[in-house]
């Protein structure tokens, strides 16, 4: 899926990993940079790496809620958003192009097992969550 989402979209400059950084601060805004280091399952450092990154590009806000500096909050901006839902747009495009390349038997067989699917995806995203 990546190879093909670089295929689809040379131009984008952002790194897959700075893309799913970008994807975890959509999905719970005011997240910890620790708490992305284990969603992703990458190491405290190289999210701290990637997030000053992303701040540079000035795609994400950090705020300090608290007087510890290592209590930042991280908040995508309208730009960040924008990277996210382009990045989205692009995986929901390869999708679509591939399941049309499906004999119809292969696409109603995906159409039926698709409750199956979801709830499968589900299960896996609780089980990454501990």
């Amino acid at each position: 899926m990546r190879r093909a989402a670089r295929a689809a979209d040379p131009a984008n400059p952002l790194s897959v990993a700075q893309l799913e950084v970008l994807a975890c601060i959509a999905d719970e805004p005011g997240i910890r940079p620790g708490r992305i280091a284990r969603r992703l399952m990458l190491a405290a450092n190289s999210v701290t790496t990637l997030v000053n990154a992303l701040h540079s590009r000035s795609l994400i806000v950090r705020t300090n809620a608290a007087e510890d500096a290592r209590a930042v909050a991280l908040t995508l901006t309208p730009e960040g958003r924008r990277a996210v839902e382009g990045w989205k747009t692009t995986n929901t495009a390869i999708l679509q192009s591939a399941l049309a390349r499906l004999d119809e038997r292969s696409q109603g067989a995906l159409a039926e097992a698709l409750p199956g699917l979801r709830q499968l995806a589900e299960a896996v995203d609780t089980l990454a969550e501990g």
